[in-house]
């Protein structure tokens, strides 16, 4: 009977454990208020033209979601952070940078890469 649960316990851990994906090991790892302060990086905001004039973050490219796929040649090389209003279009984007080989950090919303930036100018 020990060696019965012994093996489950073995037999469950290798499980557990291969389950990890690739992507989540070879996703850069790095504080997003970093990566939104850095001068070598590219913020992209990937909402739509009429959102993106309502407000956005500092020195911020819009490039749409719709037309990420077709821009891509311009972030290529580059890093890039990007954002949208809650995320979710941001997240999309992640994928379509990562699949192009875009080194991409996600920002989540336009006003949490806003925040980070305002954090940095009043000095805090």
């Amino acid at each position: 009977m020990k060696i019965k649960i012994f093996w489950f316990i073995i037999a469950t851990a290798l499980t557990l454990t291969a389950c990890k994906t690739t992507d989540m090991a070879t996703m850069p790892r790095a504080d997003i208020r970093e990566m939104v302060n850095s001068s070598d990086v590219t913020l992209v905001d990937v909402r739509i033209p009429e959102q993106y004039e309502a407000g956005t973050a500092k020195n911020a490219l819009n490039i749409p979601l719709a037309e990420l796929q077709n821009n891509i040649n311009l972030l290529k090389g580059k890093k890039v952070v990007v954002f949208c209003n809650k995320g979710i279009q941001a997240d999309q984007a992640m994928e379509i940078l990562k699949k192009n080989g875009v080194e991409a950090y996600d920002g989540t919303s336009w006003k949490n890469v806003k925040a980070i930036q305002d954090e940095k100018s009043s000095g805090k």
